[in-house]
């Protein structure tokens, strides 16, 4: 790590002790979207701290971004999960795609964290499945109007600012899918109730809904047509989010797991002196470095402008799934204390289980890596 990044990991470690941790079991329970801590984050300058210093961002990389991300996630992923989404989803898309004026306009506000970004793609009929998607974009002169609805949308009632990709042209697939850029008080844009998960509890998640929203041509978000191959973009930059989420829960758990098993006792000893929790926690911490170590030559090979698809989904896919093994060998070694919700383990299994399914499945991310595999075959 340069001494920028290791200043970045030590202030957002610093920032997370002091104001996060104390209050995460709370929240979990209340679902209660932490607004005043967003404001403190973007205040810090870590809701933009990948885009470019122009738009008002950081300009710090995604080595740095994966960093911090981690540490907010040891202890609280719903948090982490909120700043990852708005940085990498909603307001990458503009930084990937946009134009100057977009980005002045709409990207300036983001970075600051003055306003929050949503990011439209998955419906209620359609996920990964980008041909069968209904929400369509039609030219009415000078305007678009969209109609249509998405479904899992993070910061989807705190959010002002969304993309959203629509249906532009049925007959031409995805290639007739394109992205537009709405603000929250457009008439006719909606959002449904807070949708009631198994975990992530204090990250907002809603359903969008497009009765004839009207918003200016001007909208239009990168070229007519380009939406979901923009897209593929944006969900490789997500994905190192993700990734990182992952990895600061599997920490979370093992060092969780690491304090009780030294202070709980049973026949005379620490329960960390039998080997069989003794080599659980061992696991943990081994396999906790091999994903990190995956996330962040993925984002390395990102701030290098290299191609890194296949190495993010290999970030992604171990990561995730070695989050939901952490935490549930954490709540082992902490026996029935661990199914409680007085201990953090339980809320990391949770929180964990979405980062398989999120900015691409565990199922998606081996159909990359195959695909992948397959041009390398000589």
């Amino acid at each position: 790590m340069t001494e920028d990044q290791k200043m970045i990991r030590e202030s957002v470690r610093d920032f997370v002790e002091r104001h996060v941790k104390d209050g995460v079991i709370e929240r979990d329970e209340t679902c209660e979207f932490p607004h005043e801590i967003v404001k403190e984050l973007g205040e810090m300058g870590l809701m933009g701290m990948v885009h470019d210093e122009k738009y008002g961002g950081g300009g710090v990389g995604h080595v740095a971004f994966a960093l911090a991300l981690e540490e907010i996630a040891r202890w609280d992923a719903s948090l982490a999960l909120t700043v990852a989404s708005h940085t990498s989803l909603c307001s990458g898309h503009i930084a990937i795609a946009g134009t100057d004026a977009q980005k002045e306009k709409y990207l300036t506000q983001l970075t600051s964290g003055e306003v929050l970004g949503g990011w439209g793609l998955t419906e209620p009929g359609s996920g990964s499945d980008a041909s069968n998607m209904k929400t369509t974009a039609v030219k009415d002169g000078d305007e678009w109007v969209i109609n249509g609805s998405k479904i899992f949308i993070t910061q989807g009632s705190v959010g002002g600012i969304f993309v959203i990709l629509a249906v532009t042209d049925r007959s031409k697939g995805a290639k007739g899918v394109s992205a537009f850029i709405i603000e929250s008080d457009t008439p006719g844009f909606s959002h449904g109730p807070k949708m009631k998960k198994l975990g992530m509890n204090s990250s907002d998640t809603r359903e969008l809904t497009f009765e004839d929203v009207r918003i200016p041509e001007d909208n239009l978000l990168g070229e007519l047509g380009h939406g979901f191959i923009d897209t593929m973009k944006v969900l490789d930059g997500g994905r190192i989010g993700i990734a990182a989420i992952g990895v600061g829960i599997a920490r979370g758990s093992m060092e969780e797991s690491l304090r009780y098993s030294h202070e709980r006792e049973q026949f005379g000893k620490p329960i960390y002196e039998n080997q069989a929790i003794k080599w659980k926690v061992v696991d943990i911490a081994v396999q906790t470095d091999a994903a990190r170590l995956l996330v962040h030559r993925a984002a390395w090979l990102c701030d290098m402008g290299r191609p890194y698809s296949k190495e993010v989904s290999m970030a992604k896919l171990y990561s995730s799934e070695l989050s939901t093994r952490a935490a549930l060998e954490a709540i082992q070694i902490h026996g029935g204390y661990g199914y409680t919700k007085e201990y953090h383990v339980e809320r990391f299994l949770r929180d964990a289980k979405l980062l398989e399914i999120g900015e691409g499945t565990s199922e998606v991310q081996r159909m990359v890596i195959g695909r992948h595999l397959s041009k390398e075959v000589k």
